[in-house]
Order: C-alpha cells, then structure tokens, then sequence
C-alpha cells in the first residue's frame, strides 16, 4: 500500500467514524479487523531478532498466511513499580533503536498489505499490574502524567509518521482513567490527537471498560478481552457458549451506550486445561501444566461465535506471536500463542468468515463463506 493510500485510509476512517453510531465501523464499509499481535522479543540477549529484522518479516509472512489484515506492534516503556515515577523509553534497547526498529517495522506490515495498529503498554519491573499505578499525592499524579504524556507522545509522533492505521493511547490504565484523575489523561489524550491523524483507540481492560470514562473521545472503543465464559473448571463446552453470549451481550450495549464500535485489542487463551475460567493469568506464573490444545480452542471458538455476529463488534487482535516465530523461549508450551496448535485453525476459519461488520463488498460475502464450527 502506498503513503497516499495510506493517508487517504486514515483520513476517510476518521471522517466516516465521526458519525454517531454503535455501527460506525460496518458503515464506513471498513472491513473487520483481522489482527494478530506481535510481540518483540523481551529478551536483550537475544539480539537481530527483534521487530524489522528477517526472523519478524517471517512472522508477518506467517500471520498473512493465517488470513490477518492487521497486526498489532507493542513497543514498551518501563516503570520500576507502582509508585508512577515516571516512564522510562528504554526497553531492552535504547529508545532511538526501538524507534528505528518499529519505524522499519510498520514499513514492512505495510509492504505485505497489513494495516498496522501500534500500542506502546507498561512494563512494570517490580512485577506488578499497571492498572494499579498509583503516585498517591495531587502533585504525584502531576509528575506521573507528565512523564506518561512525554512517552506516549513519543510514540504518538512515531505512529504519524509511519502512517499507522490506529494508535491505543494506552493500555490497561484502570487507576488513572476510571477514577477522578481521568481528566488529566484526558488532556493527554487531546495531545495524541494534535500530533496523530488516524483512528485513536484506549485497550481498556475487560472487567473496567464499562468505567472507563474517557470512552467518549475514541473513535473506536479497545478492549483486553480476557473475558471468563466459565466460573468452574471441567464444565462443558456448552457453559462455554453462554458464557460468550453474556460477553457479547455486554460489547453490545457498551457500544450501544457510547455510540463506539468496539475491538478486542487483545484476546486470546493458554493452551491448558479450562483456559477460559481465568484466561488472564499468566503462563509464566505457572509450572508442570498440563498442555492441552483442544481447550483452547473450545475457548477460542466459544468466544468468537457470538461476536462476530454482531454489526458493532469491529474485530479482534490475536494474543499473540512473537518477532521471531522460531524462538519458543519467549512463553512456555502451554502459553498463549496459537501458532501450530489446533487455535490456529479456528483463528484460521474465523478470519474466512465473513462478519457482520464487513462491508458488502468484502470477499467473504462475495464468495457466501461460512465458518463450521463459528456459525450455524
């Protein structure tokens, strides 16, 4: 896709969003997003591997063949706990060669025909969960979004000039934009919008996306969407079916309160046993788990059935894949990468669907597909 096509593509999204309406997405004829996220590699010792290196052009190789449209670049800042300090650029590398690194990146998504979405989250070192950052004093938060302001604007810059097709203003801010200090993220926000041009997304987590209240300035609502679709373990894949329903219930009157269309920017399921009873928890955290890849793609296929059934519901992001598709120390077996595993090919048929918020003229409305398994 050209620099041209590219801008014509932000410009007339952001034009035909701006209308009013849960169903903005399907009647700017956009089609679903189809989205894989992939991750850097989050190891300093593992050097030339990275995003825009050749082991990640084989992972867009690789997502392009499973059917995305869309990936997902998730560039890190670093905070040392939940004190809210202030956020460093540095991520395994210096920030000037991660934003050379993500610069080339985009260009080489683009180069393969996939729209790129960028999302620069949190890393906490001393392990914990950035929803919970909290400088405590007025003077504190101040300071605190000052530095994130500085961060994400940083980003922000990065995302205008290599023409991205969506920017998360943040990811999983539940201290900070679902409380009384959300019009400072608020000021943040309209900053991202002086320097970034396309469509503006926030990656609400999915247990707090209904306070977020900074909703109202997005063009398209984002959630994490580790939604639970069952309460205990062992239960049948029925359970997980109306669990889903209750899921998608909730993406629709969401969208339907705020007028948003709303995309999963990220989703997905370990590859253990009743993934879908906590699917938020960490594989790191675990050991001498038992893999199983049927469960998790009973989660995969329970999850997607309902949603993308519904006219607002703009699509999801794949959690995830990694730069370097060939290096399996990144998680452990049982993680949530879907590549090779029996997800893969319910991932794989989804993608072939067609939804309800495709455009007409979207090729799998053209051809009548169907997804066994997704749909009746």
């Amino acid at each position: 896709m050209t620099d041209a096509a590219l801008v014509a593509f932000a410009v007339a999204a952001r034009l035909a969003l701006a209308l009013p309406g849960a169903d903005a997405w399907m009647r700017a004829e956009l089609e679903g997003v189809r989205g894989i996220t992939i991750g850097p590699i989050e190891n300093g010792y593992h050097p030339g591997v990275g995003y825009a290196s050749p082991a990640f052009d084989r992972a867009l190789a690789e997502v392009r063949a499973m059917g995305a449209t869309w990936v997902s670049l998730t560039p890190f800042g670093r905070v040392a706990d939940l004190s809210g300090t202030g956020v460093d650029l540095t991520f395994e590398a210096p920030f000037d060669r991660n934003r050379q690194d993500v610069t080339r990146a985009v260009a080489m998504a683009h180069a393969r025909g996939l729209k790129v979405m960028l999302v620069p989250p949190l890393w906490v070192e001393s392990g914990g969960w950035r929803g919970e950052i909290d400088p405590k004093t007025d003077d504190g938060w101040e300071r605190w979004a000052g530095s994130y302001g500085r961060f994400i604007r940083a980003w922000a810059n990065i995302a205008q000039a290599t023409r991205v097709d969506m920017f998360s203003v943040g990811v999983e801010l539940r201290s900070w934009v679902t409380t009384v200090r959300a019009p400072s993220f608020s000021r943040v926000l309209d900053d991202v919008r002086r320097i970034y041009h396309g469509i503006v997304s926030y990656s609400a987590n999915w247990d707090d996306v209904e306070q977020t209240v900074i909703l109202g300035q997005l063009d398209v609502i984002g959630i994490n969407a580790f939604y639970p679709l069952a309460e205990e373990a062992g239960g049948p894949t029925w359970k997980l079916a109306l669990g889903a329903r209750q899921a998608a219930a909730k993406v629709h009157a969401l969208a339907e309160r705020w007028h948003k269309p709303v995309v999963f920017t990220e989703t997905g399921y370990t590859t253990r046993p009743d993934p879908a009873v906590r699917p938020w928890e960490w594989p790191d955290a675990m050991s001498a788990v038992m893999v199983n890849e049927t469960a998790q793609a009973d989660a995969y296929r329970a999850l997607l059935a309902p949603m993308l059934d519904e006219r607002d519901f703009a699509g999801f992001f794949v959690w995830r894949l990694y730069a370097d598709p060939d290096d399996t120390s990144q998680e452990p077996p049982w993680g949530f990468s879907p590549r090779g595993k029996l997800a893969e090919l319910v991932i794989r048929d989804a993608f072939a669907a067609r939804w309800a918020c495709d455009p007409w003229w979207h090729p799998a409305w053209r051809e009548g597909a169907r997804t066994p398994g997704l749909y009746p």
